[in-house]
């Protein structure tokens, strides 16, 4: 049985390779009676192209590792401000849950005033 290396993450493309892939779109896009030059010009034209693209999308990738690390860290602060959080909501929990009692007896108390004043008069 033969055991398998693990796999490389992916790398990045070095410049033999981009100066291969400009090579191959520039003998697929080449037109009669076209130079060498202009053929090595078009071709680094590609590169510098595909180059530029690769730097653009390293900076977007860098920028997006940049903000999901700052999502990460309000993450655990608010994670570890959440037992205080929870502290507070209890207290108002207690303080609503006396106003319909404070409520019931208020009225039960006019009540008994409207009846005595009812039956006095």
């Amino acid at each position: 049985m033969t055991t398998q290396a693990p796999l490389k993450p992916k790398q990045k493309k070095d410049a033999r390779d981009i100066r291969a892939d400009a090579a191959k779109i520039t003998n697929a896009i080449k037109i009669d009676g076209q130079t060498s030059a202009e053929t090595r010009a078009i071709a680094n034209g590609i590169q510098r192209g595909m180059e530029l693209f690769l730097r653009q999308q390293s900076e977007k990738t860098r920028d997006l590792d940049k903000r999901t690390k700052k999502v990460k860290q309000m993450a655990n602060q608010l994670t570890q401000q959440k037992p205080d959080d929870e502290k507070e909501v209890v207290s108002t929990k207690q303080k609503q849950s006396l106003l319909p009692w404070i409520l019931l007896i208020a009225s039960w108390i006019l009540f008994l005033v409207f009846e005595a004043v009812r039956n006095y008069v």
